[in-house]
């Protein structure tokens, strides 16, 4: 069976606390952001309070597209270098951007059932490849849980990992490149003048980037524990040694 080269070295595992100050930091700027959303970000006109969903929503979106363009980038390097760290970190971004995507596939029929009046639309391609996103990362976890062979296991969700990133463009152009849909043109970012006010955009923007901090922390966290069980299964070799 032939391995994946390990050309780059690969220091000692360090065990660190799983939940740290930058943990506590992002959780902060959350609670903030969302005061920010709730008593001091105005009610849409039109579509009434159920818009404060975007401040959710589009953000989760942005950290899913965080979470597995890191899985893949993690995933080229590892291919590349045999670092099993790549690897590690790899998995642990899926695990985020598979809980980033659950929020986008909740939140957003959520919003659709008031404004659409209707839960879910199969032709809209954003719903449909955002759902596709959604199993293709849940089938690399579940081939890092399947496959014994470490080298078969590690190269083929590497691969699966490269494979799920290159959903990103299509489901973020899907309303440019479908005309059947029903999701809305972008309003924040749009030739122009945007659709929101400026008290919605400054509640909006800074959303963003909080829930890319968020992600970051959530992936730090995972990668330690990661860490933690892999040391804790070292120790339970060399005791059986």
């Amino acid at each position: 069976m032939t391995t994946v080269s390990r050309r780059h070295h690969t220091p000692p595992l360090e065990a660190k606390p799983i939940f740290d100050w930058f943990f506590a930091f992002a959780v902060a700027l959350v609670i903030g952001i969302y005061v920010r959303a709730i008593y001091f970000t105005p009610i849409e006109a039109l579509q009434g309070p159920v818009q404060k969903i975007y401040y959710l929503h589009v953000p989760a979106a942005i950290a899913a597209y965080v979470a597995v363009s890191l899985t893949a980038l993690a995933s080229i390097i590892f291919l590349w270098l045999g670092d099993e760290r790549a690897d590690r970190l790899a998995a642990a971004a899926a695990e985020v951007g598979l809980m980033f995507i659950f929020v986008v596939l909740t939140t957003g029929p959520m919003w659709a059932k008031q404004q659409w009046g209707t839960y879910w639309v199969w032709w809209d391609m954003r719903l449909t490849l955002t759902l596709f996103l959604a199993f293709v990362v849940a089938a690399y976890l579940v081939m890092r849980g399947a496959i014994e062979d470490e080298a078969m296991r590690t190269r083929y969700s590497a691969v699966l990992g490269v494979l799920a990133a290159l959903l990103i463009p299509f489901i973020h152009l899907s309303v440019y490149l479908f005309q059947a849909r029903l999701h809305p043109m972008p309003v924040a970012l749009k030739p122009g003048e945007p659709s929101m006010s400026p008290e919605m955009m400054w509640t909006f923007f800074p959303s963003m980037i909080v829930f890319t901090i968020m992600c970051i922390a959530f992936i730090r966290a995972r990668y330690r524990v990661s860490v933690l069980r892999d040391l804790a299964a070292r120790a339970g070799d060399y005791d059986a040694a």
